[in-house]
């Protein structure tokens, strides 16, 4: 049984992400948790009101939540009825991320999964806020869908890597376990800076190797190429749907997703982003 957190505000983009979920798993046996976290505008404002508004304002967004919700889920019984799923909603008087990270711990999550923010104005914009925050504070994988993305199987699935990943990463069977269900091809890249391989990278590279003998996996290397320029050059040579990285501490990728402005790389991303953090932030 995998459990997976969607969080929602009600919009199209997050149905767009949760039904991107329901449908990537469609084989899988899931306990889907849609979780929709609530302040009212009054109280998170910091407004002057006395308690009995206060409380008023709270039922009032709860059952509006709880409403909402419940339309969520017959919404998606109706378009993706499937016997492995059950959904579960929660709303909850929080902060997202606070409470993402409550959920993630109480109810032993797998994996979320949520929608980007949409562009208003700055194209730009391909990672919103909470879904950045969610992949910088969460010890749990994290798939970013992209606004308006429509589903198709994850056929060709790029992870570039450093070759620095933690062979006890308890969260590689995930990526195992996607290309198994999706009879994905896994392309596996390094972007190569006129700096040979240490023996430990050398190391890891095989281990991956070894790792994914039973998936269709292919190595590759960039030459010439920093990073970013890299993975946009090989997803649309290679028509990749599919993006996986690593989220290790003090590289290259904590800075492509915390400048003020969105990196090329991120918001010419558009397709699903898997996030898994490494054995060192999960050790923290």
């Amino acid at each position: 049984m995998k459990r997976i957190l969607l969080p929602t505000d009600f919009s199209e983009n997050a149905y767009n992400a949760i039904s991107y979920a329901v449908q990537l798993f469609i084989d899988v046996e899931c306990e889907f948790y849609i979780l929709h976290a609530y302040t009212p505008a009054s109280i998170s404002a910091g407004s002057m009101i006395d308690s009995h508004s206060a409380m008023t304002l709270h039922e009032i967004e709860k059952e509006s939540a709880n409403r909402n919700l419940k339309k969520t889920q017959d919404r998606l019984e109706k378009e993706y009825h499937n016997a492995n799923h059950t959904f579960i909603t929660m709303a909850s008087f929080n902060l997202l991320i606070p409470e993402m990270k409550e959920v993630i711990e109480e109810n032993d999550i797998d994996l979320v999964i949520m929608g980007t923010k949409g562009a208003t104005g700055l194209k730009e914009v391909f990672i919103g806020t909470h879904t950045m925050y969610a992949i910088k504070k969460m010890k749990c994988p994290v798939i970013a869908v992209p606004s308006g993305f429509k589903y198709e199987k994850p056929r060709e699935v790029l992870f570039p890597t450093d070759y620095k990943v933690s062979k006890s990463n308890k969260y590689l069977p995930l990526i195992r376990e996607l290309c198994d269900e999706h009879n994905s091809r896994l392309h596996i890249l390094n972007a190569y800076y006129n700096t040979p391989l240490e023996d430990k990278q050398k190391d890891v590279e095989a281990f991956l190797d070894t790792y994914f003998i039973d998936n269709a996996h292919l190595f590759h290397i960039s030459e010439g190429q920093e990073l970013i320029e890299a993975i946009e050059t090989f997803e649309m040579k290679h028509k990749v749907n599919f993006l996986i990285m690593i989220h290790n501490r003090h590289t290259l990728f904590e800075n492509l997703l915390f400048k003020p402005i969105i990196n090329q790389m991120v918001y010419h991303t558009n397709v699903p982003f898997l996030v898994i953090p490494s054995q060192e932030r999960m050790n923290r």
